[in-house]
């Protein structure tokens, strides 16, 4: 990298602008060069007209001033004593670049939902300084950018982002126990928060909230269980296949589009039937009563429940999907049905029973995934079953354990096969027999890429039911992205209410992430928040320091210039990159810190 003087005419003047330019050689031989920083107008003549005044930060003052920059090889003229400053350009130094670009655009995200207000009015500022909504916002913005621990932020990540610079705050701001502190005053705002949420929302994208998507997951602990009863860390069924570890459930609703509307932090043991009232109660008490429809998978809802639903006023609609074996019970009278088709390659038949409607939908797509997966898994199978019928045992205990293995490596293909296992249980030779049981087949294959769906909302159309219904994918995506793309798992904290507060601060980082997939989506519906975070991650800032001949330092904090690429996507979203931050001077004989 190296300095350039860029000289251009203005008003019948001419003015020198300063870059830090960066030159490559190409494969080729060519060389190309591309401006890093812009570091502003410096003077190199002695006319007053040519001139050019900053605004500048005197750390021995404490306020701002306004210097002119000329270069040490010249003589300070006149006009400029008591505010010209010479600068020895040939002893410029770079110094902390940092990650800016992504922390910028998640500060935005912050302010674009009001968080910024909404902390303010909440966490006022401690006796001693400490600014506790500053530290809740760095918090959150690390989940979302680079997420971690808090120890990580506190000894790594704060000093190489510039989160210090767009909060106008230092490295005190990330004390380790100050950072476990915040997170004991947040929780008690949860509820406050959902409707500062929904109604910004409502204002920036016009989300509607009559169709809601409920679904539940668990998170782990590498932790010993808890001595406490009352603790929420609890074994219980682990979608996460560590049924080794404690954990607790987490019950969520999100709408179609994927915004979140409320969740809440359930023991591990709960069961999924048990929720449900809760969840309707509280949405009723918060939001007060509407026409609105729930969407749940299988499992969640009792009969109980969704006969409360179907009498309550205004009655509770809800789309749910049923078990399999219901399917089973109303084979007959759907089996006399005609198939109506909804969209290509859907079709659906209607089943009217009392005060409800049952959907079986039959899915081309599905139908071909799930043979191709059925098949596959199928093929393995009898390929390891016939490895294993040629194998000679020196007992039946190693048989069993090695089909026990073959198991649970392809529990759907081994339902379909008829193991006979050897009648005489003495070595030195057991050995075993299978077929495929093709009844078991045929039954697998009619039901492959169908849905029983189990609805009061009798007056929509079809395919309005099933879109309803594929929208559960949204709830799941929402799972993914907390505990993948935000490392909401596996949680090292011990106290319970930081264990929330943990899935707190995830939840609001997640509400960022879904306000840049909404502005992403009519814009650039291929890009995903991740990608675009990545991408502005390359933008960094850097501190650009010159000697001056009186002993000082001027200190120029710049970002740099955004490629092609990030211009584009700023273009698309609106947004507009702030100034650069102004510059600072040292006092004389002072260390730069």
């Amino acid at each position: 990298m190296y300095l350039r003087c860029n000289r251009r005419f203005k008003d019948g003047k001419e003015h020198c602008y300063w870059n830090i330019v960066e030159s490559k050689r190409c494969a080729g031989g060519k060389v190309v060069q591309r401006q890093v920083l812009y570091l502003g107008e410096i003077n190199d003549s002695q006319r007053e007209a040519w001139c050019h005044v900053i605004e500048a930060f005197d750390e021995q003052t404490q306020q701002r001033t306004q210097l002119a920059l000329f270069p040490a090889e010249g003589e300070l003229p006149e006009y400029a004593k008591g505010y010209g400053v010479k600068v020895r350009l040939e002893a410029m130094e770079l110094h902390r670049p940092r990650q800016w670009g992504a922390c910028w655009l998640a500060c935005h995200l912050y302010e674009e939902l009001e968080l910024d207000q909404f902390w303010k009015a909440r966490l006022p500022d401690s006796r001693e300084g400490t600014c506790w909504r500053h530290i809740l916002q760095t918090l959150i913005c690390y989940r979302l950018i680079a997420p971690g621990s808090e120890w990580r932020l506190h000894r790594l990540w704060f000093e190489q982002s510039a989160m210090g610079d767009l909060l106008g705050e230092n490295y005190a701001l990330v004390e380790k126990n100050a950072l476990y502190r915040c997170l004991d005053k947040v929780l008690k705002h949860k509820t406050a928060l959902f409707g500062n949420l929904r109604e910004r929302w409502q204002d920036l994208f016009a989300a509607p909230f009559d169709v809601l998507l409920y679904d539940l997951t668990s998170t782990y602990f590498e932790s010993d269980p808890p001595a406490d009863e009352n603790d929420k860390r609890r074994y219980g069924y682990s979608r996460d296949k560590r049924s080794d570890c404690v954990q607790v459930v987490i019950a969520l609703i999100v709408t179609p589009e994927g915004f979140p509307l409320a969740y809440e932090v359930l023991p591990g043991n709960t069961s999924d039937k048990r929720t449900l009232r809760e969840f309707l109660h509280k949405i009723e008490t918060q939001y007060g009563k509407a026409q609105r429809i729930w969407v749940m998978d299988r499992g969640i809802p009792t009969e109980d429940v969704l006969s409360e639903m179907r009498h309550s006023d205004p009655p509770v609609y809800y789309l749910v999907g049923t078990p399999k074996g219901r399917l089973t019970q109303l084979e007959q009278k759907l089996l006399g049905l005609s198939w109506q088709a909804v969209r290509p390659g859907v079709e659906v038949k209607l089943l009217a029973q009392e005060q409800e409607l049952y959907v079986l939908a039959e899915s081309h797509d599905r139908i071909n995934k799930e043979r191709a997966m059925r098949h596959r898994q199928l093929k393995a199978l009898l390929k390891r079953l016939k490895e294993l019928h040629e194998m000679k045992f020196s007992s039946t205990q190693t048989l069993l354990l090695k089909l026990g293995a073959a198991k649970g490596r392809y529990p759907a293909a081994w339902r379909l096969i008829d193991i006979v296992m050897p009648e005489s249980q003495d070595p030195p030779a057991p050995t075993f027999s299978f077929r495929l049981n093709r009844q078991k087949l045929r039954q697998v294959r009619r039901r492959e890429g169908r849905y029983l769906l189990r609805t009061n909302l009798c007056g929509r159309a079809p395919a309005e039911l099933w879109q309803f219904y594929i929208q559960l994918v949204e709830i799941e995506a929402a799972f993914k992205n907390l505990k993948d793309d935000l490392k909401l798992r596996p949680i090292y904290h011990q106290l319970q209410q930081r264990i929330e507060a943990h899935i707190f601060v995830a939840f609001i980082a997640y509400c960022l992430h879904v306000t840049l997939r909404a502005r992403l989506r009519p814009v650039a519906g291929g890009l995903t928040p991740r990608s675009v975070l990545d991408k502005f991650a390359a933008i960094q800032m850097l501190d650009v320091k010159f000697p001056t001949t009186d002993g000082r330092t001027l200190i120029l904090s710049r970002y740099t210039e955004p490629n092609t690429d990030h211009k584009l996507l700023l273009q698309q979203l609106k947004l507009a990159l702030p100034p650069q931050p102004p510059p600072r001077i040292t006092a004389a004989g002072h260390m730069v810190h």
